[in-house]
């Protein structure tokens, strides 16, 4: 899949769209022998692979680097990079710079958190000619404001609002909405309602596509178990128990061999 066009096809085809959450080179060489469909150079980078509590402190810095090194080791997929924290509520400037920026690093194209005020200057992306994947639902970036990871859409007058931020996403002219942590019939509803696909993160099977972040699904941090998340590998202790075995291994001499040495 290289262009948001194949998208497009996969929702009028009825075939389920495969995307993962990425940050480095040795991953994104992994990933590109795999069937996956695209990967997202998330923001989430914050949190998975410096420790911060939140989304919140992924910065242009930060995601120019992993975004480059992602491009690095990609090969034939569609590329999709956040937009950090409050980028896009510094002028059109700001963030034009900005998206210029990551389209150079090698992004295929940019998401952006929430509708509403963001309507307009994701409309000036869009006519800039850069494809912007929207995401509604829970936003992790507005984790401060909402009191926490929380489900979102629960009731009618929630779920009504999502539902027209959806609605006028697709007329601002994204691509695909990601739509996080809300109840599997709206994401349902929702995914009938427009034309563009709707990819789930929490939001039950009835979207057009589902992602994951890498090191999640590879169980890599065993004290995170959200419910929306199914685990394909326990990481932690694979990872742990080589470690271990590498360890014996040098104390009792058995490493390196002679067939592992010159």
């Amino acid at each position: 899949m290289k262009t948001i066009n194949d998208f497009k096809l996969k929702k009028t085809e009825g075939i389920p769209i495969s995307l993962i959450t990425c940050y480095d080179y040795w991953s994104a060489q992994i990933i590109s022998e795999t069937d996956i469909d695209a990967v997202l150079v998330g923001d989430s980078a914050a949190m998975v692979m410096h420790g911060f509590e939140s989304t919140v402190n992924a910065e242009i810095e930060m995601m120019s680097y992993h975004l480059a090194a992602v491009k690095r080791g990609l090969k034939n997929k569609l590329l999709i990079a956040d937009l950090p924290f409050l980028v896009h509520r510094k002028g059109d400037q700001h963030v034009t710079e900005t998206v210029d920026r990551f389209m150079k690093l090698g992004a295929n194209a940019i998401k952006i958190e929430g509708a509403g005020s963001n309507i307009k200057i994701i409309s000036h992306i869009v006519n800039s000619g850069v494809p912007v994947m929207g995401h509604i639902g829970l936003m992790p970036q507005s984790v401060n404001s909402i009191g926490g990871f929380l489900v979102q859409g629960k009731d009618d007058e929630s779920s009504k609002r999502i539902i027209d931020e959806a609605k006028s996403l697709e007329d601002a002219g994204c691509f695909s909405i990601v739509l996080e942590l809300i109840p599997a019939q709206l994401a349902k509803e929702i995914t009938e309602s427009i034309n563009i696909p709707t990819i789930g993160i929490g939001a039950g099977s009835y979207t057009s596509g589902q992602i994951l972040v890498l090191q999640d699904l590879l169980g890599m941090n065993k004290d995170f178990n959200p419910k929306f998340l199914r685990k394909y590998l326990d990481g932690f202790e694979l990872i742990k128990n080589s470690l271990n075995k590498y360890n014996s291994d040098v104390k009792n001499n058995l490493f390196p061999n002679e067939l592992e040495s010159f």
